[in-house]
């Protein structure tokens, strides 16, 4: 698969969210499916649809998130007492099951277990695949809620929010991705392991299970937690070439269909369509740089008689030709997904780059709804530096942005940065980071920078050739997957709380439009820029350092 197939796809899927987009934001009018609410209310109760400001929306997100995650956690712990465990599998120790549930609650899915070894059919069905619908229709219902916000509206209902994201659009999404991919020869079964004589005589242990049902909403939900350990390079959860198209289209398809919901819901879709370009232009920008920088020869075979016409095959599925894993890791860090299609560690040095900036920016579609809400504080500080260059108080659509919004965009946006560098700083430094990494050095560093890149950006790929499975990883990335999700979620609904109550002013001939090409360029070069002066001296220490030949933690 080349480059330009992959774009081919994401034409195809940015062709495909455009009606995507208008239904969704249909599925979240207050005047959208009534019926469906009278259900809600029967289920949840009559407080499930009263509409609030951004103080009760949030709590009620964080509630329903903290009560979700403390079942996946008993869960998790007792599975071993548990229905559907056919092959006896134990219950978690406590930290993996804090850190596993932690994980999946925070649309995350950073694995420290290899699936089909430590779970059993009920933990990956109802610990697991369940959380991935409702962390994915948690984002989603953010994004709404800012949008109404940011037009004056009230913040809405979260629950009913969730639930019709849920039942409208990721369960049919993911019926339909499932069954294509169970027609496609992706395992469907509650059976235990198969048990095959091999042809020289020993007896082979198949693992399987209910993988297309987690399969489906893990690339649709920008989820990525996989069934089996090797995630989309196992035959099980990616057996064919045709599967491997339908995965990544699903894994884009709802991210960029969010901007075109969010342009309706604000009444201004040509400002999505500023937003769609320059998430657009990131996407393919660090791909096209992944796929020609993986093109070069491994470094680790110069000099021998080796064919390297194909560029570096090391950690590929070869299935797919070579292109297609750094392109796919490119997409699946642009998008928060986190489903792998090679071993990242095995990734050219600046190649492995690629996927390190999709996360430190965290804006290429980002995960579903909280990809735009990402890129919003990144919006408010183009439109802050554009009415201080004019002269004038800066504004979006028509609100004052004043001293008190900028504080908030800063405290997200700062956040970032800190979970990961000081993380990374702290593993680095000490032996609960130096003694887990598989290779010394730079390489070692661009490990540990990348476990706490992925848990930071919600992400949940990995390097791995990192021994993350320990106490100390566990708390640590549990911790800054934690902060890294629900901070940026809550602190722009009480930006967008705080702007909705201003009065509108109206436009003049020195409104800033946000709807243009200048405005895309302004808000590019922020992204860029604020990127580069936050990550630009890890890179250096980390990938840079590795492809020039240096040892930047000389042995650690």
């Amino acid at each position: 698969m080349n480059l330009l197939y992959g774009i081919l796809i994401l034409a195809a899927a940015a062709a495909a969210s455009w009606p995507l987009g208008r239904y969704l934001a249909w599925s979240l009018q207050p005047v959208g499916p009534n019926r469906l609410d009278r259900l809600i209310g029967r289920a949840l109760g009559r407080g499930a649809l009263i509409e609030g400001d951004w103080k009760r929306y949030a709590l009620a997100l964080l509630g329903v998130n903290a009560l979700f995650f403390g079942v996946s956690f008993i869960f998790l712990i007792f599975q071993g007492n548990l229905p559907l465990n056919p092959d006896g599998k134990a219950g978690l120790p406590l930290d993996l099951a804090f850190h596993t549930a932690v994980s999946f609650t925070t649309n995350t899915n950073l694995q420290h277990y290899s699936g089909e070894q430590a779970l059993s059919y009920f933990s990956q069905l109802f610990s697991l695949t369940w959380l991935q619908f409702v962390s994915a229709a948690t984002g989603i219902a953010a994004l709404a809620a800012v949008a109404r916000l940011l037009v004056g509206q009230p913040a809405g209902a979260f629950l009913r929010d969730a639930f019709r994201v849920t039942v409208l659009v990721l369960l049919p999404a993911s019926v339909l991705v499932a069954t294509i991919l169970l027609f496609s020869g992706m395992p469907m079964t509650f059976e235990g392991a198969a048990v095959a004589q091999a042809l020289e005589g020993g007896v082979q242990t198949i693992a399987r299970g209910p993988v297309a049902a987690m399969v489906a909403i893990k690339q649709l939900g920008t989820n990525g937690g996989g069934y089996f350990g090797p995630n989309s390079t196992h035959p099980f959860e990616n057996p064919t070439f045709f599967t491997g198209v339908v995965e990544l289209f699903a894994i884009i398809v709802i991210p960029m269909a969010c901007v075109w919901m969010f342009g309706r819901m604000v009444n201004r879709v040509r400002h999505a369509g500023v937003i769609f370009g320059v998430m657009a232009l990131l996407v393919v920008g660090i791909g096209g740089v992944a796929v020609a920088m993986e093109a070069e020869p491994n470094p680790a075979l110069a000099g021998l008689s080796v064919d390297q016409s194909l560029g570096n095959l090391e950690g590929k599925e070869l299935r797919f030709g070579p292109a297609n894993g750094p392109w796919w890791a490119v997409v699946t860090t642009e998008t928060s997904n986190g489903s792998v299609s090679a071993m990242h560690d095995s990734l050219n040095p600046l190649t492995g780059l690629m996927p390190l900036i999709g996360m430190w920016l965290n804006v290429g579609f980002g995960g579903v709804g909280v990809g735009l809400i990402n890129m919003l504080l990144y919006i408010f500080v183009a439109v802050f530096i554009a009415g201080l260059m004019v002269g004038r108080t800066p504004e979006y659509f028509g609100r004052k942005v004043e001293v008190r919004e900028m504080k908030g965009v800063a405290l997200a946006l700062l956040l970032h940065p800190l979970l990961i560098l000081g993380g990374t700083a702290w593993f680095a430094s000490t032996s609960l980071g130096t003694a887990t990494v598989s290779n010394p050095g730079s390489h070692g560093f661009s490990q540990i920078l990348y476990e706490f890149s992925s848990a930071a950006a919600n992400n949940g790929s990995g390097f791995e050739g990192l021994g993350d499975n320990t106490v100390a990883w566990n708390l640590a990335t549990g911790l800054v997957m934690l902060l890294g999700r629900y901070i940026p979620i809550v602190v722009p609904l009480a930006i967008a709380g705080s702007l909705g109550v201003k009065r509108v002013a109206p436009e003049t001939a020195g409104t800033l439009r946000t709807d243009t090409l200048l405005f895309g360029l302004l808000l590019l070069g922020c992204v860029v820029l604020l990127g580069a002066l936050l990550f630009l001296p890890a890179a250096v220490l980390g990938p840079i350092a590795e492809s020039l030949g240096a040892d930047s933690l000389g042995g650690a």
